[in-house]
């Protein structure tokens, strides 16, 4: 399958390759990166291997799924934005992570908001959700920078998470 790769001003965000895994290792072993996502608690290498290859195989099951995110500056992987919906999940997902020294420049809003653009626009999805532990206030704030809003409250493994979602219609080109 091919996948689109996405440009903006200073990200590119494209397929995974087996040269990201060092970086997304990092990243998924990193217990603050890693303490709002799954269980909250960090993955170890062959945790972050497995987790990777299930990115990399959703793409093939749904025709979407997360791209690794790379900083044009310098061509490093510097995280993952993109769609998530396994079987039994409550929607579809837009989703993001990005490694730590990466946090508090934009990115995750940017990414995101190129992401939520080509899904409306290329794979004709109408809505979706992006599902945030109530205690992550900075995913919270890239939720409504991106126009989500509030929806719900649910259970999601074991934990509360908030719903946030956006229409097509209401979301900002």
């Amino acid at each position: 399958m091919l996948i689109s790769q996405i440009s903006t001003p200073r990200l590119i965000l494209r397929a995974f390759d087996e040269q990201d895994f060092e970086a997304y290792a990092n990243m998924c072993s990193d217990p603050e990166v890693m303490r709002y996502i799954g269980n909250g608690k960090p993955l170890s290498r062959e945790e972050s291997w497995r987790n990777m290859a299930m990115i990399v195989g959703h793409w093939q099951l749904r025709g979407y799924g997360m791209w690794a995110v790379e900083e044009k500056s310098n061509g490093e992987m510097i995280g993952r934005i993109g769609y998530w919906q396994p079987d039994g999940w409550p929607g579809l997902e837009i989703g993001w992570s990005l490694r730590r020294q990466f946090w508090g420049f934009g990115y995750a809003t940017e990414g995101a908001k190129a992401a939520m653009a080509y899904g409306f626009e290329n794979l004709g999805m109408s809505r979706l959700i992006s599902l945030i532990r109530p205690e992550n206030l900075a995913s919270r704030r890239v939720a409504e920078k991106l126009g989500e809003k509030l929806e719900d409250v649910i259970a999601l493994l074991g934990a509360e998470a908030l719903v946030y979602s956006i229409t097509k219609d209401d979301f900002n080109f």
